[in-house]
């Protein structure tokens, strides 16, 4: 299982990927960097102007290793990766479930209750531990709207519902998000989300990190045989990978949200790592982004309890270990899928 926590990030512009042996060689002007065994690694992202060569691609698909092509500012392009794997009959049952409205509604259901809970956990704690730094009514006022989300209209579930109250959640919960903020307050201003562009440095972060986050649980989904592209709670659209972004969704606020707030509480990003374009447009510079994504690995390879399975597991495994616990529930094996919930 530790396998699903190797991703190999490649920012350096220029660069060229190729096959060696059973390695995957790195090189820049024409010298190799590194080498990386293929059986320690479950995914590649290229940021910018990264190549690979047509063999590496076919190795890395017969190995069952993704390789992702991002803009060098994150935004994704393409993927390229081996043949489907998993069970046909899951599958199936995956899209029967994504089509009968009541059981779309159910799995919509459970994520909506893990994400709301886990933002309700984030803003807690924030209040827990810095409570003489923030509104704690403001703060607390939006809790207990998504506590109230949770027991009274997610038990009855309807779908157009559910992605109504998903939303209203959302910018509740941006609404005080500004408040968890400790560090350079200034330069890390936060006034609600936005994105394609970002248009300031907090919501620059948080579409760079959520990039990476889905790239994850896309591969986590792939892994153990469902298709990325079919949802419940998003609907489908070409392109996006509904299912992805609705499990990703009980992961957002307790890894990616507490992940660019402890970044800019702890001094890790500074406010000149940035490029604020005459647009308006912000985008993070090379140094930034790469202290990012080693700040983003060594999060994966801390430990927590899986309350579920009561077993303490490394964050990384976490995204496998749910997109077994759904391919479960979509079986029958499970009676509902459990999200992941932080406490």
């Amino acid at each position: 299982m530790k396998k699903h926590l190797n991703t190999l990030f490649v920012t350096t512009q220029g660069a060229y990927l190729s096959k060696e042996g059973e390695t995957v060689a790195i090189r820049v002007e024409q010298k190799v960097q590194m080498r990386i065994p293929i059986h320690a690694l479950a995914g590649i992202v290229c940021f910018g102007v990264v190549t690979c060569s047509p063999f590496l691609m076919g190795f890395c698909a017969e190995n069952d290793v993704t390789i992702s092509f991002l803009t060098r500012n994150g935004r994704f392009m393409a993927m390229v990766r081996g043949p489907v794997s998993g069970n046909v009959l899951l599958r199936r049952k995956q899209f029967r479930m994504a089509d009968c409205k009541d059981k779309a509604a159910q799995m919509a259901g459970f994520v909506l209750t893990g994400k709301l809970a886990n933002s309700r956990t984030v803003l807690e704690r924030s209040i827990r531990d810095h409570g003489d730094k923030l509104d704690r009514a403001a703060i607390k006022k939006v809790s207990s709207r998504l506590y109230s989300y949770i027991r009274k209209e997610i038990p009855n579930p309807n779908l157009d519902r559910l992605r109504g109250i998903e939303g209203d959640a959302a910018h509740q919960y941006f609404s005080v998000f500004d408040e968890l903020i400790f560090s350079n307050k200034r330069e890390f201003a936060f006034t609600g989300r936005n994105r394609r562009p970002p248009t300031d440095r907090i919501n620059c972060l948080l579409s760079f990190v959520y990039t990476l986050l889905v790239h994850d649980v896309r591969s986590a989904l792939e892994t153990v045989g469902l298709d990325p592209a079919v949802g419940f709670l998003h609907r489908d659209r070409p392109g996006r990978p509904g299912l992805a972004l609705d499990m990703m969704e009980e992961f957002r606020p307790f890894f990616a949200d507490r992940l660019v707030l402890s970044m800019i509480n702890r001094n890790q990003i500074h406010p000149d790592g940035f490029v604020i374009k005459e647009s308006g447009a912000v985008f993070m510079d090379d140094d930034t982004r790469r202290k990012i994504l080693e700040i983003y690995q060594k999060r994966k390879q801390e430990y927590l309890i899986h309350h579920f399975l009561n077993e303490k597991i490394e964050i990384g495994n976490l995204f496998f270990i749910q997109a077994l616990l759904l391919a479960r529930f979509i079986r029958g094996d499970i009676d509902g899928y459990p999200p992941f919930i932080w406490k």
